[in-house]
């Protein structure tokens, strides 16, 4: 599957690059989320405080085991039973840059659903920052057209938007599950 785009990226995500990549909602900005300089660069480009955390994108529950401390059983059946994509904020991160996690020390991860975006991770076998691709504080972007040319032109690669097919083009909703199990819906 377009092995010269996935090859291009991943050069650009090993080097501590960013891109900008359509995912299975929204088009994202997005790097290595193991590279802490990589995401300043993504945090700068937002122009967004480092106080905000970042949602990482995995391409398994296999890798989501790699990066949350403990996955509690009722985000197995979250996931499982989810009609659309779906960011979970777990309470404790492990193994990503430092400037990821919220100050709180939790992580928000989907499980990506995208043709693209499972062969390109499952290629990095690492985890990928996915912020909208919008300077904060602006719309976020429904599809590649929307996005502003700041935007464009403060990235290192641009993965064709012939490859956007498959996106909801909205964000997806967010659960927080807390450490006792509690459950909170943090966006619809």
């Amino acid at each position: 599957m377009h092995s010269d785009i996935i090859q291009e990226a991943l050069s650009i995500l090993r080097s501590g690059g960013i891109l900008l990549y359509p995912t299975d909602t929204v088009w994202g900005i997005g790097c290595d989320a193991t590279n802490e300089q990589a995401v300043e660069k993504v945090y700068a480009l937002k122009q967004r405080a480092e106080s905000k955390s970042l949602i990482i994108l995995v391409d398994s529950m296999t890798m989501l085991e790699l990066y949350v401390a403990q996955v509690p059983e009722i985000a197995y059946q979250l996931i499982e039973v989810s009609d659309q994509p779906l960011t979970i904020i777990y309470p404790e991160a492990t193994g990503l840059a430092a400037n990821v996690p919220a100050t709180d020390g939790s992580i928000a991860v989907r499980v990506v659903n995208h043709p693209f975006c499972n062969e390109l991770l499952r290629q990095f076998k690492k985890p990928l920052i996915s912020t909208s691709a919008n300077i904060s504080g602006e719309n976020t972007p429904p599809c590649f057209a929307a996005i502003s040319e700041t935007v464009k032109q403060g990235v290192d690669f641009i993965v064709p938007q012939t490859l956007e097919k498959g996106a909801t083009q909205q964000p997806s909703p967010i659960i927080k599950l807390g450490r006792n199990g509690e459950i909170q819906i943090i966006r619809k």
